[in-house]
């Protein structure tokens, strides 16, 4: 049988074009996702690498021959398409690799009202239905009509949907850079600022898979300088920089300052405490310890989650909340199919700088507490070893507390680190927190020793 293990990730497909992922196999998957959800009609879209439209095309055919119709949106970014899943009602499947360097591309997978579909939730299924007819297992399936194609351009949709869930009326202007990275920010933005009190000055716009200006990864510091010079040089309210599917978003304040993905969870998290007193906000075990502070002081009740999205969303529908936030700039909204939107959250961010004529700095001053290490990786062979060593180092110390939902999280009392492996790398990967920068420091120091000795 076809092994297709490497490509088939945890919540996704994602490998290199062609030697991992090519037509024949995004054929084969539209066929058995078809089989696996049997669903009746499927909506896709892609982004714009040059691999995407054909991979798009290619599994609208292995759809259309189990007799399931296609509605393709064409252009998208991610959460494009879980609005167009949420919307009419339809799974779905987004061609893209995110962030991931231009040879690579894959597949994001939801039902119906924009479920994710991982390895626990039809993932595996459909992995080993496309490998049996990659083998030419299974191909008469009986079906006597194939289904149709229908394309429909959502983009409209889409930004008059965002703006019906912030209100942005009345804010003042606001002048506003926005770095694209060649990505699917370049298509959405200009449609969903329409209309809006907005100054913008776009950055890499141009839809190039190829990433000919700096990968489209804002979690990596490099990938924001332009952005931070800009907003300096224009003397700009903002600057937002967006990945390759536009489903993150990063935010620089007025001072070229990168900003916290904490601090905006707490900002967006007491928004929503606004208008939903009492709820449930989802966060993160490596977001800031000022998140579930912040959101008692306003009422809520935070919920602690492992890192990833399927637990991000899983607990959010357990537990009906309002919103939910992570390290890496993901957020999540009830409102939005419980599914993940940069967009969104940047519209809350501008929402609640234009509502008021403090500068960002000032206004983001009172949600962020803490010193962070940011995220530290370290190449290690023995993982298990090195959490062995980090354990036993601090087992003794008076008031130390060990928590093991994700890897190993050590606190004491005015500090505290996780130290997570790689699912798909051997690395350790390190964050840590405390009351200042001194302290993070010498916490930080401490452990990439232990971890690297």
């Amino acid at each position: 049988m076809a092994d297709l293990t490497k490509i088939f990730k945890a919540y996704d497909v994602r490998g290199v074009v062609p030697d991992e992922l090519d037509e024949n196999i995004a054929q084969a998957v539209g066929a058995a996702f078809v089989e696996v959800t049997g669903a009746d009609s499927v909506v896709i879209a892609h982004d714009m690498r040059t691999s995407s439209g054909p991979l798009a095309a290619a599994f609208a055919r292995g759809a259309t021959s189990r007799g399931a119709d296609v509605v393709s949106a064409g252009l998208g970014s991610t959460d494009l398409l879980y609005y167009a899943s949420g919307s009419l009602g339809l799974p779905g499947v987004m061609f893209t690799a995110s962030h991931n360097p231009a040879q690579y591309n894959g597949m994001k997978m939801c039902r119906a009202g924009a479920v994710p579909v991982g390895t626990d939730t039809g993932l595996t299924e459909i992995r080993d239905r496309a490998s049996q007819l990659l083998d030419g297992a299974g191909e008469d399936t009986g079906v006597a009509d194939k289904g149709t194609v229908t394309e429909q351009n959502l983009l409209k949709g889409y930004a008059e949907h965002l703006k019906t869930l912030v209100d942005l009326s009345g804010i003042r202007p606001l002048k506003v850079v926005v770095d694209a990275g060649n990505g699917m920010g370049g298509y959405t933005v200009p449609e969903v600022f329409q209309g809006l009190p907005i100054e913008l000055t776009p950055l890499y716009f141009e839809l190039d898979g190829g990433f000919p200006n700096h990968e489209a990864n804002p979690i990596e510091p490099e990938n924001l300088r332009d952005l931070q010079k800009a907003v300096v040089d224009q003397g700009a309210d903002i600057g937002i920089a967006f990945d390759g599917d536009a489903d993150r978003c990063w935010v620089i304040d007025e001072r070229g300052e990168s900003v916290s993905p904490s601090t905006i969870t707490a900002l967006v998290a007491v928004r929503e405490l606004a208008k939903h007193p009492g709820a449930t906000i989802i966060h993160n075990l490596i977001t800031s310890k000022g998140v579930p502070e912040i959101v008692r002081e306003h009422g809520g009740v935070p919920v602690r989650t492992r890192v990833g999205h399927s637990y991000i969303k899983a607990e959010m529908a357990r537990t009906g909340a309002v919103f939910g936030g992570e390290h890496s700039a993901h957020y999540y909204f009830r409102d939005f199919w419980f599914a993940d939107s940069g967009m969104l959250a940047a519209l809350h961010v501008l929402a609640a700088l234009g509502e008021q004529d403090r500068p960002l700095s000032e206004v983001l001053s009172r949600y962020t507490r803490y010193a962070a290490s940011g995220e530290i990786n370290s190449r290690v062979s023995d993982q298990t070893a090195a959490l062995e060593r980090v354990r036993d180092a601090f087992a003794a110390r008076e008031g130390v507390t060990f928590d093991e939902l994700d890897g190993l999280t050590v606190s004491g009392l005015d500090w505290w680190f996780n130290l997570r492996p790689s699912n798909t790398e051997p690395l350790l990967r390190l964050n840590a927190e405390a009351a200042d920068e001194h302290k993070v420091a010498a916490v930080r120091d401490e452990v990439l020793a232990l971890v690297r000795s």
